[in-house]
């Protein structure tokens, strides 16, 4: 039976589409529906893969994904708290990760935000493929190698916590993947792109089943959406990501 997969969209999403065909190119069944649907007609517990896509809902106008968080915690926390306890995946995209972290489902769900995705440090969208570190072999990343590339598009992306949530992040391996230069060193700015602590480009929960990244994924579905297709033998990592979600409930 193929996993069925429930993407939630709202005004301002714009990657919700190419995120419905990565998800159906992996195999899974899926419904694409706006969230005014979700919480007035869908039961989560229909779903074993949620997610959030990519974009810039509501304009972002009170911070990256902020309304989105609270039109989630105000109709659908119960069933989210439910979604997750019952083993179900959930994975926030770039403005789906802010979501995730604003909404408290990340790092821990408990309803509390705890950390941040905020503005760059370059103070400017930054729209660049990046070096990634696969920092732990989750349901969503395995299988990948140690080093991954895939693009980043976003102007609020810099990951931001108190130093002791920090800590427990890290102790508790919860960071998925670190921003990298080509020799998987840590660096600046413009491996870094956004100034994250750590270098953290997403994170998981305890579980591993719910996971949050600023680079999307679902933009390397292909050899040819990378701009090295030309010059050397490429990989579509983005491609994993979505493979791993079906395979799980396979």
């Amino acid at each position: 039976m193929k996993p069925n997969a429930l993407i939630i969209r709202t005004a301002g999403i714009n990657c919700d589409k190419e995120t419905e065909f990565a998800f159906n190119s992996a195999g899974a069944k899926t419904d694409l529906k706006h969230i005014s649907y979700v919480k007035e007609k869908s039961k989560l517990s229909d779903y074993q893969i949620i997610c959030i896509p990519g974009g810039f809902s509501y304009g972002d106008d009170l911070g990256a994904g902020k309304i989105f968080s609270l039109e989630l915690l105000c109709w659908l926390k119960d069933q989210l708290k439910a979604f997750i306890e019952k083993g179900g995946l959930i994975l926030g995209i770039c403005n789906g990760f802010q979501v995730l972290v604003k909404t408290g489902i990340l790092p821990d769900l408990d309803f509390k935000q705890k950390v941040t995705l905020t503005d760059n440090d370059s103070d400017r969208f930054e729209d660049r493929w990046v070096y990634l570190k696969v920092v732990s072999e989750n349901i969503w990343l395995k299988g990948l190698p140690e080093m991954i590339n895939l693009p980043i598009a976003h102007g609020e992306g810099k990951f931001y916590t108190e130093r002791s949530i920090l800590d427990k992040i890290e102790s508790k391996s919860q960071v998925a993947l670190r921003y990298v230069d080509s020799s998987l060193n840590p660096a600046g700015y413009p491996f870094n792109p956004n100034g994250s602590l750590n270098d953290i480009a997403g994170i998981t929960d305890a579980s591993g089943r719910v996971l949050g990244v600023m680079p999307h994924p679902e933009r390397n579905m292909f050899e040819h959406h990378s701009p090295f297709w030309r010059e050397e033998k490429v990989v579509p990592f983005g491609r994993v990501f979505f493979e791993n979600a079906v395979d799980y409930f396979m």
